[in-house]
């Protein structure tokens, strides 16, 4: 199966919708929050969350994400050297689980990322491949 096919194949497996997912200038596929708690969700991960730096210029949050036999460990960061939001403890949070989800689900070894991940994933109207 080709990465167009698996991702369609994806996308139809957790209910995602064409506003659930859109390509970044950058031509990645991104994946919104609600995309990403709908595959949560639909996968039944559990998500639990660590605060490993919390300082005022730069936090790390530590997702632990358990998907049956499978557990993923990833990280998200927040500062204002990559951030733009104020709240960036909130924002390393949502890293960690976008991360965290899609490394478990299997969107992540195909290039998927989630739209917290960078501040520089904006939505585009270019059409994503298995979502027409």
């Amino acid at each position: 199966m080709d990465k167009r096919e698996t991702l369609k194949k994806l996308f139809l497996e957790n209910g995602l919708e064409k506003e659930d997912v859109f390509k970044s200038p950058q031509g990645y596929v991104i994946i919104t929050r609600t995309g990403i708690e709908k595959i949560q969700y639909k996968k039944g991960i559990s998500i639990t969350f660590t605060s490993e730096k919390l300082e005022p210029e730069f936090v790390v949050v530590k997702a632990k994400a358990i998907k049956g036999e499978v557990t993923i460990e990833t990280y998200g960061e927040a500062s204002p050297k990559n951030c733009k939001n104020a709240y960036i403890v909130s924002m390393a949070e949502k890293r960690a689980l976008a991360r965290a989800v899609l490394k478990v689900s299997g969107f992540y070894e195909l290039g998927v990322f989630g739209e917290d991940e960078a501040d520089a994933f904006k939505r585009t109207n270019e059409p994503v491949d298995g979502m027409d």
